[in-house]
């Protein structure tokens, strides 16, 4: 691995995946990124449909991409600034290993 690479996950409702998909195409990284559903589980009930609130499930679309250290912090303002009050929710996590077998 050459140099420090970070993963970010998003998980944004899925009304801003398109919006998301080219934010990224945009910013898009040696590695692209992945997609896909998830159901989110969270206490705030604030913006739930009635079904969310009793399902205790949110639909959400995750995105994962690899970011070098060095592109982290433009990336996370560009998603500010794009994505302001939007209820994203990340984290960032390091790299330990990574390739293609």
């Amino acid at each position: 691995m050459s140099g420090t690479e970070y993963l970010v996950t998003l998980n944004i409702p899925p009304s801003l995946e398109e919006m998301m998909v080219d934010s990224l195409l945009l910013l898009e990284t040696e590695h692209g990124f992945s997609s896909f559903e998830v159901n989110a589980h969270h206490h705030v009930h604030h913006g739930l449909s009635l079904a969310e609130q009793v399902t205790g499930r949110q639909k959400r679309v995750r995105f994962q991409l690899y970011v070098p250290a060095a592109k982290l912090p433009d990336l996370i303002a560009k998603l500010r600034e794009d994505f302001a009050d939007s209820g994203i929710q990340y984290w960032v996590l390091p790299v330990i290993e990574n390739g293609v077998i």
